[in-house]
């Protein structure tokens, strides 16, 4: 049997073939899509993924060369839109697995709606830990990884600006397995090449993003018989405050709405919630506020235990940060008691870093008891789906606490 931690270092020969084609034959036409397999120069050998989801599984990645898909009078995207295999690694470290480059992915997906700001988003096991935006790409990368300092921890970091000298040397610091960016500035990968087995990404064509947000992608699925499912991906509709309703219901002849409108920066941080959301695994609740993720609750079966997982997740990563800033070690190693203690009373008093803070869903709370968990802890304003037939209850539950709401009328699970 092999030694697991041998595994890690193992690099797996892919028997895939170079070229992929599928047809879609229509009634009048078939329409051809060819992927072709990408391969690096990796210390004089050509190599394609270091190996798939686990270091047993073979795995290639393909780039689609030729063929734009039209269905329904609906265009996909195309070669023109190549973002991943036209990225330049810079540093190999251990050269990308399929992992790297789906965090990655998942990472630009995030990244397309936050264009507007320097933003950086922290990826895990195809989730966020943290994502934040901010004046700089230096500020946005310490917000994000101070959200989940103890989670980013061997992540995988994308930013939409160029990484600067002084970002360089911050983000140099942590262990990250990936950065990725549209540019570098001068020094700066001098200084993250000191990280042996960094694996460093330029992806100059970021510029391309915001065409994502338009333009739908094929999707697919194999299931374990070797069965396809396809889907177009998911077209976001919200863009802007305009698109958002104050949440409204009707229940047993009674109207229910919304008393408070929200105030600017609980809009901004509503649109920078579900903007974010749009990249967490379903059921997903977050916390965020002033565009700073609070706290992630990911892949729950229920919305309630969600929302209480991503409460728990603020406030021991809140303690861990002001641990961490205060005497340089981990909650978790901290010996002192008397230390522990304080730093807990003060997360408590803070509420994890709740207080003003935005509670976002992916899908509608079917009962009041998954907002509750929000506004127990001084949440002002919830974004969701609505559709619930108990809509009414958790606008009573917002309008007896002050809070506001708005629904988005889209559903956004991700699966």
């Amino acid at each position: 049997m092999i030694n697991i931690k041998e595994m890690y270092h193992r690099i797996v020969r892919d028997n895939f073939p170079r070229r992929i084609k599928i047809d879609f034959e229509f009634e009048n036409k078939v329409q051809t899509l060819v992927y072709e397999k990408v391969n690096w120069v990796v210390e004089g050998e050509l190599r394609g993924l270091r190996y798939g989801e686990n270091p047993d599984q073979e795995a290639a990645f393909y780039r689609l060369v030729n063929g734009n898909l039209v269905i329904a009078d609906i265009e996909y995207v195309g070669p023109e839109l190549s973002l991943l295999p036209e990225a330049e690694l810079i540093q190999f470290g251990k050269h990308p697995g399929k992992i790297n480059l789906t965090d990655v992915d998942n990472a630009l997906n995030i990244l397309k709606f936050l264009s507007d700001k320097p933003s950086a988003a922290i990826m895990k096991h195809n989730n966020p830990s943290g994502v934040a935006s901010a004046d700089n790409i230096y500020d946005a990368f310490l917000r994000a990884y101070f959200s989940d300092r103890i989670a980013a921890f061997g992540g995988v970091l994308v930013v939409n600006r160029e990484i600067d000298k002084i970002a360089a040397e911050l983000i140099s610091d942590k262990y990250l397995e990936v950065v990725a960016a549209p540019e570098f500035g001068d020094g700066a990968i001098d200084i993250l090449t000191k990280r042996k087995n960094l694996r460093i990404m330029r992806i100059r064509n970021m510029d391309n993003l915001k065409k994502y947000i338009v333009t739908p992608f094929i999707d697919f699925k194999s299931l374990m018989d070797g069965s396809l499912i396809i889907q177009r991906s998911q077209i976001i509709s919200i863009r802007g405050r305009d698109d958002l309703k104050i949440a409204e219901a009707e229940f047993g002849g009674k109207k229910y709405r919304i008393n408070r409108e929200p105030t600017e920066r609980e809009y901004r941080d509503m649109l920078f919630g579900w903007f974010v959301e749009s990249g967490v695994t379903s059921n997903s609740v977050i916390y965020v506020k002033d565009e700073c993720t609070v706290g992630i609750g990911t892949g729950e079966q229920d919305r309630v235990g969600v929302a209480e997982i991503a409460r728990y997740k603020a406030y021991t990563k809140l303690a861990d940060k002001i641990c961490f800033e205060r005497y340089g070690i981990s909650l978790y190693d901290l010996k002192d008691e008397s230390k522990k203690r304080a730093i807990e009373e003060e997360v408590r008093e803070k509420k994890g870093g709740l207080i003003g803070a935005v509670m976002v869903s992916d899908g509608f709370f079917p009962f009041r008891d998954g907002v509750d968990v929000g506004i127990k802890e001084g949440i002002t304003a919830v974004i969701q789906p609505g559709g619930s037939v108990n809509d009414y209850q958790v606008i009573e539950a917002c309008n007896e606490a002050g809070v506001t709401m708005v629904f988005t009328g889209q559903r956004l699970f991700k699966h």
